[in-house]
């Protein structure tokens, strides 16, 4: 099924549940559909009547931004619907403008439900804005660097001389060069979400700059997500281990979460454990105050 073709049945089926009296609209007798009628949407909207009729027949798939935005708020669209209607329309949904770097209640509840895992949130520059006790565990306790350096893309691509931010101890990727490639592609998808953001353009520009590795990858234009990786963290307390990193994306703000474990009932999953659970600790003896 193409876009036409779906974008149709969608503007009749959004333009159906409007009622005219809540597009403050006179609310007469005797009408014959329950919503608007398309010289109403093309009214509220600022466009011709042919212009939605072509829409709806799936005949016109290319409208501009400014009236698929002007259709949008006149069928009283949610947030979710109205990026829908932009990429249908071959449009990328419209952004606040940053990159966001909250992290949602829904989320934080389910990472709230992950028990011990070692786990992080990155925006879609891959700016780390929450992390686990455990994360800080394993990798070292991030809030030890300065915000705007834990980033895992100024880590991937580091300036020369320079060191990793986001781990105080040696992290090795065992598929560097995928991991390189997969960060800039996603680079590049997050541009497409938000190409008014200025952190994001500044990043870009700045690791081009620096590293003609990026420059390559970045030359290539391809598009994508970081998914999975394998690392040996060499941890101080409990020597090398390996963990597996499993990335799972949002499909709106591009946010990533993180999540570091070792395969189960391995030596790793010991290391895992002694790394991250905090030592016991003996009480002091007890002090007699019964005098000698």
């Amino acid at each position: 099924m193409t876009a036409g073709e779906t974008l149709g049945p969608l503007l009749r089926a959004w333009r159906d549940r409007v009622s005219p009296g809540d597009a403050g609209l006179p609310d007469g007798q005797g009408r014959r559909v329950s919503g608007l009628r398309r010289e109403e949407l093309a009214e509220l909207a600022g466009v011709s009547v042919d212009y939605v009729v072509r829409m709806e027949q799936g005949r016109y798939t290319t409208p501009s931004a400014q009236a698929t935005a002007a259709l949008a708020r006149a069928l009283r669209l949610t947030g979710a619907e109205r990026d829908h209607l932009h990429r249908l329309a071959g449009l990328a949904p419209p952004t606040g403008g940053e990159v966001p770097d909250d992290v949602p209640p829904g989320l934080r509840r389910a990472l709230g439900r992950l028990g011990d895992a070692a786990a992080a949130v990155f925006a879609a520059d891959w700016q780390l804005i929450w992390w686990s006790r455990t994360w800080a565990a394993l990798l070292g306790a991030p809030d030890r660097k300065p915000p705007r350096l834990r980033n895992f893309a100024r880590d991937t691509f580091p300036a020369e001389g320079d060191r990793p931010h986001l781990a105080h101890w040696p992290v090795t990727s065992l598929g560097p060069q995928t991991v390189e490639a997969a960060v800039v592609s996603d680079l590049r998808r997050a541009t497409g979400s938000f190409p008014d953001s200025r952190r994001l353009a500044g990043l870009v520009r700045e690791l081009a700059a620096r590293s003609e590795r990026f420059a390559e990858l970045w030359a290539t234009g391809a598009v994508g997500a970081h998914q999975e990786d394998r690392k040996i963290v060499e941890h101080p307390g409990a020597g090398p281990v390996a963990v597996d990193c499993d990335v799972l994306c949002d499909s709106d703000a591009l946010r990533k979460t993180v999540i570091l474990t070792p395969a189960p009932d391995t030596p790793d999953e010991a290391g895992f454990r002694l790394a991250v659970e905090p030592p016991a600790t003996t009480a002091a003896p007890e002090r007699s105050t019964r005098r000698r």
